[in-house]
């Protein structure tokens, strides 16, 4: 089949690749979200997805808006059977949805219909989901509503950053993207409903969203770090600062501090919780870039009764 991939970020260049690499389908464009600036000089920097499609030939196409006429009039002009989409980031409208004979199918890391929205993968290592996974559905208007082409299951492990699953999940979603491509155009795979039961939201998680509730329980504090890990970055604040919390690891062991407290000793940083303790293993200082628990604790000296969250 003739396809037009859309798709920004790094975690879609492994699905571009593997369309690519499959053999069977010409990919005739890119669409792509306009270069945005990045780094200290906020230069305008092309997306992951561009910069890939770059390298290998393809064209890119970069609109303001997917409703844009000229956008419209190119990809017309191609003609794709279909459109293969992966984090694009914009919401594509009916008249965009209705060039493509096959439909534009998304590439959603989750099993469907669970975690329909923007960050399905935090959300699903916020709720302690022992076993996640990647769906192809077809897109029709509705929020990640369209009938599934396939799946396929990754475990969650206990671990786990939404960094670490969601580069797992990109790779294992890659192949399976192909492999719909392929059912797609053989006739062998057809879309089936989603259920209406099971259904659960995953809506974008803020900066807010992110600070830690040391009265919460000890697993409940490991999750926020390791759902918001990479972004947005779970924190609490010390001496009116804002700190980054970059890993923690529950202590079972240590129930006397209640929540907040530190104890912060050589080698070790515990702080309480609503249960027991975790223990700070990397932090990172407001303007200040990621260092041991430890390193922080000797350099700011906390004295006796001093708390996180405060």
């Amino acid at each position: 089949m003739k396809l037009v991939f859309a798709g920004t970020p790094e975690v879609a260049v492994p699905a571009l690749d593997a369309l690519i690499a499959s053999g069977r389908h010409e990919v005739a464009a890119v669409v792509t979200r306009p270069d945005a600036p990045a780094g200290r000089g906020r230069r305008l920097i092309a997306s992951p997805v561009a910069q890939r499609a770059e390298e290998a030939g393809i064209e890119v196409l970069k609109p303001r808006k997917p409703r844009d006429e000229d956008f419209l009039a190119r990809l017309r002009e191609i003609g794709p059977d279909c459109c293969p989409v992966v984090a694009y980031g914009a919401l594509l409208p009916r008249v965009a949805l209705d060039v493509p004979a096959q439909g534009w199918v998304n590439l959603h890391f989750s099993l469907l219909p669970a975690w329909r929205g923007a960050a399905p993968v935090q959300h699903s290592v916020l709720a302690g989901d022992e076993i996640t996974g990647a769906s192809t559905f077809l897109i029709e208007e509705g929020l990640d509503a369209g009938p599934v082409y396939g799946t396929v299951t990754e475990q969650v492990r206990a671990t786990d950053t939404s960094g670490d699953l969601l580069t797992r999940l990109a790779f294992a979603g890659a192949g399976l993207l192909a492999a719909t491509m392929d059912g797609i155009e053989d006739g062998t795979l057809k879309a089936v409903p989603q259920p209406a039961d099971g259904i659960t939201l995953a809506p974008k998680i803020t900066v807010e969203d992110a600070e830690i509730d040391w009265s919460a329980p000890a697993m409940r504090v490991d999750r926020v770090v390791r759902g918001c890990t990479p972004a947005p970055g779970a924190w609490t604040t010390f001496r009116g600062e804002r700190l980054k919390l970059v890993s923690v690891q529950p202590a079972a062991d240590r129930t006397d501090l209640g929540p907040g407290a530190l104890d912060a000793g050589k080698h070790h940083v515990y702080v309480g919780t609503g249960s027991h303790a975790v223990e700070l293993l990397w932090v990172q200082p407001q303007g200040k870039k990621p260092m041991r628990a430890a390193d922080w604790a000797r350099g700011v000296r906390i004295a006796s009764g001093e708390g996180l969250g405060e």
